[in-house]
């Protein structure tokens, strides 16, 4: 199959074949989800099938003004689901034509602060905009806290509204975190009429890391009806999603392109000949996936479209033109045949 790089002027297209739409804007999403949160008036009928919305694609933690953070979505039939919720996240929601108000289901893969800055902006601002039905939240553990800390972080501007302006349903009777257990097959942490969610633990904390922390990460298959979606979350090479991506029709991935990769590299043996062990740039090689190591995963687990995201460098060089999208594909391409796509803000597939 022929790669198909979608950039963010691209038009709203439909590959019948594989039922894909891409686009880098609010344009069919836009007109079918009230805009800023808010119900419509006259709300138009749901769409149907399964879109994946890429809501953040920059690698991180850092901030720039071309990609957010990690984050995505998923529609099923109308109904979205999130994943991650890096900062810029609910900015980008409101600029897919999703809103936030109707976010009921949300997973997190790991508590880096570039995967979940905006989870308490996410949440606060549901219940400001008078969300009634619960939210919650999945992920590994720390999630629970993470929760309860959002809750925190809202309490006064909450103390405030349900005095001054009447309210009478608290935050904590709405939002909700789940602790879920990372485990080295797939398992089912998540089912509803519309979409099942499986995990498993990847590879982006290293074993001594895991020796003196409860933390762990995790990647998620979401599967639909009609469509099978592979988060990977932040990882280096991981056999337990190889088996979690078995046939998969997008494997959303991350990726470090090699030349950063190679320049963390050099860093990270710097740093080891001084007797650290432990730094930014040995994180760096060692928890996260190079262009080969995603070839590989994708090739071994056989997945029919690799959508490439959490992007470094991404958007953070100072230039006036984006890093390449060949770059990223051609290392990719020595292990895997299929379709690889560079994902950007706001792409719809």
């Amino acid at each position: 199959m022929r790669e198909k790089c979608v950039g963010r002027r691209d038009l709203l297209r439909g590959l019948t074949g594989f039922g894909m739409l891409a686009t880098a804007g609010p344009s069919a999403l836009a007109r079918l989800f009230a805009q800023g949160g808010g119900a419509a008036a006259a709300p138009p009928p749901a769409p149907r099938g399964t879109q994946l919305v890429l809501l953040g694609t920059q690698g991180g933690p850092n901030i720039n003004l071309r990609r957010s953070q990690a984050s995505n979505a998923i529609v099923v039939d109308g109904r979205p689901y999130l994943v991650d919720c890096g900062y810029g996240a609910v900015r980008s929601l409101v600029a897919a034509g999703i809103g936030y108000a109707q976010l009921g289901t949300g997973f997190i893969t790991h508590l880096h602060d570039d995967h979940t800055a905006d989870l308490a902006a996410l949440l606060t601002f549901q219940w400001t905009g008078n969300r009634s039905q619960p939210t919650d939240i999945y992920g590994p553990y720390g999630t629970v806290a993470m929760i309860d800390g959002a809750i925190a972080f809202m309490k006064g501007n909450a103390d405030i509204r349900l005095i001054d302006e009447g309210r009478s349903v608290r935050p904590e009777q709405l939002f909700h975190g789940h602790d879920v257990a990372a485990e080295a097959a797939p398992v089912a942490v998540f089912r509803d009429d519309r979409l099942t969610v499986t995990a498993v633990e990847n590879t982006h904390f290293p074993d001594r890391a895991k020796a003196a922390m409860k933390y762990r990460s995790l990647a998620y298959r979401l599967q639909t009806e009609a469509r099978s979606i592979v988060i990977t979350g932040d990882t280096a090479y991981s056999k337990n999603l190889v088996s979690l991506a078995k046939g998969a029709d997008f494997f959303v991935c991350e990726l470090i392109d090699q030349p950063q990769y190679e320049a963390n590299l050099v860093q990270a043996q710097q740093a080891k000949a001084q007797g650290r062990e432990n730094s930014i740039a040995q994180h760096v090689v060692e928890t996260h996936s190079n262009n080969g190591d995603v070839g590989r995963m994708a090739a071994e687990a056989g997945v029919k479209t690799v959508v490439l995201t959490h992007l470094l460098p991404g958007s953070n060089r100072n230039t006036a033109a984006e890093y390449p999208d060949s770059s990223y594909i051609e290392g990719v391409r020595k292990a895997f045949s299929g379709q690889v796509i560079v994902g950007r803000d706001l792409m719809v597939l």
